[in-house]
C-alpha cells in the first residue's frame, strides 16, 4: 500500500473476495474497478455468509470506505436489493461512495444480451445473460446512461427517448419480440436515482485525494485475467478488462499510485462456462475438488463449476500481463486427501512443447497438459485447518510448504498469502 491491485489469475472465482475482506482490515478505502453484477465475491464472517455483486468487499468494515467506480457497470435494482440486504444485517453501509461515470445497465440490456448469445450459437460465451455486454457495447458507441444521468430525471428521461425506440429496433432485428416503454422505465429507474443519488459523487476526485495523503487503498478486481476482453479465452470471457492496468482506467487515478500486485489463485482451477479448458478434470479427481471445502458453484449463476489441476501455463501469463508483485494462494485445504497433486508445467502440441499461453481457439482447444507430480498432504477438518493457519506457514504440512515453494519457483513470484478455508481466521501471511 497505499495503492494494492487484487485481481484474479485464472478464471474468475479465485476467493478475490475473501483476499480483500482479510486485507481490508489494515485498509482505508476499497475500491471495485470493473466488470458487474455478473461478477460475485463471497465473504465469510464467523458463521456469516454474504454474497456480493456490486458491493466492493470492504464494505463489512465500517471504517473502510467504498468505492464502486467508474469502470462498473451497475444494474441499480441490484445495488439496492445488496444494500437493503447488508443493512437488515446490521451494517449501516454509511461508507460506499458511487462514482458518477460508472455506467447503468438497463433492462434492454439484459434482453439483448440474452437475443445475442442465442444467435450467436457455437460462439456463444456462456453469458450470465446480466446486460453485461450490451451495455459495455453502448459504453464504447455512445448510447449508454451514466449514473449522473440516473441521478437528474430531466436528462434521464431525454435519453430514454433517444435510445428506447432505437433498442426496439434492434430488438425486432435479433427475433425479439418483447415491447420496450420509455416511460415505465424512466418512473422506474428515476426511483432508482432517488435512492442512489446520497451515494453518487466525483470519485475520481475522492480517490486522487485519499492517495495523495498516502492512505491506505485496494483496488478490486472482478472476474479473472483468464476472462479478460484482452488477455482472456476470447470469446469464452467478459466484456471488461480484468488485469491490474485496468485499476486506474477504471478508479480514475494515475498509474504511478499503484505500488503492489497481487494475484489470487486457487490452488487448482476452476471455472464457469464454454471455452477451452486444458488441466479440466472428471470422474473422482472433479469431485473430490468440486465438493470438497464448500462446493464449486458460481456465485451469481449457481452453475457447477468445471474443474481441474492448477494450470502454471495460465498463471505465467497472469503475473506477466498484470505485473505481479505476490501470489495470493486459495483453497489449499481442498487438494488435501488426494495423495497426489499435479501441476500443468506446459503444453504440448503437436510435436511442440509450449510454455506460453496461446491465443488461438483451434490451438488452445487441442493442446495437452504436461504435468509435474507432488505429494499430496492429508485431509484435515476446518479447525484444523484454522488452527494451523494461526500459528503461520511453519505448522503448514511440509508437502503444502513443498508446494508453495514449487509455485514460487516455476512462476518467480512470492507467495505473500496462502488460504486453506472460507472465514478470515483461515487465512495467513507468509510474507511482505
Amino acid at each position: 500500500m497505499p495503492g494494492t491491485v487484487v485481481i484474479g489469475g485464472q478464471f474468475g472465482d479465485e476467493g478475490k473476495g475473501k483476499i480483500i475482506d482479510f486485507l481490508g482490515d489494515r485498509a482505508d478505502v476499497v475500491v471495485r474497478f470493473q466488470g458487474g453484477a455478473n461478477a460475485g465475491h463471497t465473504v465469510q464472517v464467523g458463521e456469516d455468509l454474504y454474497a456480493f455483486h456490486l458491493l466492493p468487499s470492504g464494505i463489512l468494515r465500517p471504517r473502510t470506505l467504498n468505492v464502486i467506480a467508474n469502470g462498473v457497470v451497475i444494474e441499480p435494482g441490484q445495488l439496492l436489493k445488496e444494500i437493503e440486504e447488508v443493512q437488515a444485517r446490521g451494517h449501516a453501509v454509511k461508507n460506499l461512495r458511487i462514482s458518477d461515470r460508472a455506467h447503468v445497465v438497463m433492462p434492454y440490456h439484459k434482453l439483448l444480451d440474452g437475443l445475442e448469445e442465442t444467435l450467436k450459437g457455437n460462439l456463444a460465451s456462456g453469458s450470465t445473460r446480466r446486460g453485461i455486454a450490451p451495455v459495455f457495447e453502448d459504453k464504447v458507441g455512445k448510447w449508454g446512461l451514466r449514473m449522473c444521468d440516473l441521478v437528474d430525471p430531466e436528462v434521464l428521461r431525454e435519453k430514454l427517448a433517444t435510445v428506447v425506440p432505437v433498442k426496439q429496433r434492434i430488438v425486432a432485428a435479433y427475433g425479439g419480440t418483447e415491447t420496450l416503454d420509455a416511460e415505465a422505465l424512466f418512473k422506474e429507474y428515476a426511483g432508482y436515482g432517488e435512492k442512489l443519488a446520497p451515494y453518487v459523487t466525483d470519485t475520481s476526485v475522492l480517490l486522487d485525494a485519499q492517495l495523495r495523503r498516502r492512505r491506505r487503498v485496494l483496488f478490486e478486481g472482478a472476474q479473472g485475467t483468464h476472462l479478460c476482453i484482452d488477455h482472456g479465452i476470447y470469446p469464452y470471457g467478459t466484456s471488461s478488462n480484468c488485469t491490474a492496468g485496468a485499476a486506474a482506467t477504471g478508479a480514475g487515478v494515475s498509474p504511478r499510485y499503484l505500488e503492489e500486485i497481487l494475484g489470487v489463485a486457487k490452488a487448482f482451477t476452476s471455472r464457469v462456462g464454454t471455452g477451452p479448458f486444458p488441466t479440466e478434470q472428471e470422474g473422482e479427481v472433479a469431485t473430490h475438488l468440486r465438493e470438497t471445502g464448500g462446493g464449486e458453484y458460481g456465485t451469481t449463476t449457481r452453475r457447477p463449476r468445471r474443474v481441474g489441476w492448477v494450470d502454471l501455463v495460465m498463471l505465467r501469463m497472469s503475473v506477466r500481463v498484470n505485473g505481479l508483485t505476490g501470489l495470493a494462494v486459495t483453497k489449499l485445504d481442498v487438494l488435501g486427501g488426494l495423495g497426489k497433486v499435479r501441476a500443468c508445467v506446459a503444453y504440448r502440441d503437436e510435436g511442440r512443447t509450449l510454455k506460453d499461453f496461446p491465443a488461438s481457439m483451434k490451438v488452445l482447444s487441442r493442446v495437452e497438459p504436461v504435468y509435474r507430480d507432488l505429494k499430496g498432504w492429508p485431509e484435515l477438518p476446518e479447525d484444523a485447518w484454522i488452527a494451523l493457519a494461526a500459528k503461520g506457514k511453519r505448522a503448514l504440512p511440509e508437502p503444502v510448504k513443498r508446494y508453495l515453494a514449487f509455485l514460487e519457483a516455476q512462476l518467480q513470484v512470492p507467495v505473500k498469502i496462502a488460504s486453506v478455508g472460507r472465514s478470515r481466521a483461515a487465512t495467513m501471511t507468509l510474507a511482505r
